[in-house]
């Protein structure tokens, strides 16, 4: 298949760097208009070089409603349109699993915040846009961890991401009516950022072995695998695709 998004306006979040800048560049590369957004600024500015004259950055706390909402307009202001939505902001926050007596509020609370309600807030955001236009794709990324137990152990990062997976199906039939499509990807292991490459060299050998065992292509996944699998959800030939999880995690 041979994907074109001339012109077309992308919103990615998290795209500071792994699976958001890889995406990002993969739909620049295709001719799209992509308005990225993190909260890391000099990786997000490394991002916005790499994306060249197709780049448009701003700093967004996504668990913001009102800064989301900024981002969006900032996208309307300069092309008119929204056609494709990437919630892939979100992960652990530095957090690591422990017996979930010893979870404090806020550590609860900031990891489904980021990981799912941010997902909310975007799409309520973009959702006037595709409505006027009759036609749109919202994708989240979530993670194997909500079809599953997390590898991570972290009791809020399994909730808010299978919490994703059912924003993703509530919504898809909502805006389903005016032409737009939402979707979810559940990747697999990946290393795509250092929280994955820290969990991996935390396995050693054996453990490591037996994760590999356990994928039926013997291979971690890369940022790039999960970019592909967007950019299909994204495109015209997923067009009677909607509320559908696709697990991108070399077979289980």
């Amino acid at each position: 298949m041979n994907f074109d998004f001339t012109d077309r306006t992308v919103m990615v979040t998290g795209a500071a760097h792994g699976f958001g800048r890889t995406i990002a560049g993969a739909f620049a590369t295709r001719g799209a208009n992509v308005f990225a957004c993190d909260v890391v600024e000099h990786e997000l500015a490394e991002t916005i070089q790499i994306l060249g004259d197709r780049g448009h950055g701003m700093l967004v706390d996504v668990t913001d409603r009102a800064s989301v909402q900024r981002w969006v307009d900032q996208a309307l202001g300069l092309t008119g349109r929204v056609d494709v939505l990437v919630n892939n902001a979100g992960g652990v926050l530095g957090q690591v699993g422990r017996p979930l007596e010893d979870v404090a509020t806020e550590e609860w609370q900031s990891i489904v915040a980021v990981n799912q309600t941010a997902a909310f807030w975007t799409a309520q955001a973009v959702a006037p846009a595709m409505k006027a236009a009759t036609s749109g794709r919202i994708i989240n990324i979530s993670s194997g961890a909500g079809l599953g137990v997390s590898k991570t152990g972290i009791q809020a990062y399994a909730a808010a991401k299978a919490g994703q997976i059912g924003l993703t199906r509530q919504l898809a039939h909502e805006l389903g009516p005016f032409g737009i499509t939402v979707n979810n990807i559940a990747p697999g292991f990946v290393l795509s950022n250092e929280a994955t490459r820290r969990q991996w060299e935390s396995y050693g050998h054996d453990g490591q072995h037996d994760l590999l065992e356990g994928i039926a292509l013997r291979r971690l996944g890369t940022p790039a695998d999960i970019a592909h699998a967007v950019l299909f959800l994204a495109s015209d030939n997923a067009g009677w695709i909607s509320g559908a999880v696709l697990p991108v995690d070399g077979g289980k």
